[in-house]
């Protein structure tokens, strides 16, 4: 049984956010967040809870079920970013004119499901 967790409107731009989610796809669960605990870059945090919120909801489709439930057998078979809403804001420059300042954001997917045997 497979199960989804999602991230809207993270305020990081989606190819930041990208190269933590490429690390992790494929991976059991286990071994995605001790990848995401020990990444330095900064979107490993909210994709470690996004994973950890996976889990979660795998845990409750389960438990909904009447289903046995082992977080170990868990793997991430899918996990997607794709660009959010784009705030334009400007920034005054010299001689009377303006610098565009895109500020990015994005959604986030992960689905987990047990590794098929």
């Amino acid at each position: 049984m497979e199960a989804k967790a999602q991230v809207r409107h993270l305020r990081m731009s989606p190819m930041k956010a990208r190269r933590v989610v490429d690390l992790i796809r494929g991976k059991s669960t286990a071994e995605a967040l001790d990848i995401l605990r020990f990444a330095p870059q900064a979107a490993s945090e909210p994709v470690r809870k996004l994973v950890e919120s996976a889990i979660a909801n795998a845990r409750v489709k389960a438990d909904q079920a009447g289903e046995r439930f082992d977080e170990r057998e868990l793997a991430v078979s899918a996990a997607f970013v794709d660009e959010g809403p784009t705030m334009k804001r400007f920034q005054p420059r010299a001689q009377g004119r303006a610098f565009q300042i895109k500020k990015r954001s994005s959604h986030v997917t992960v689905v987990v499901a047990p590794v098929k045997k």
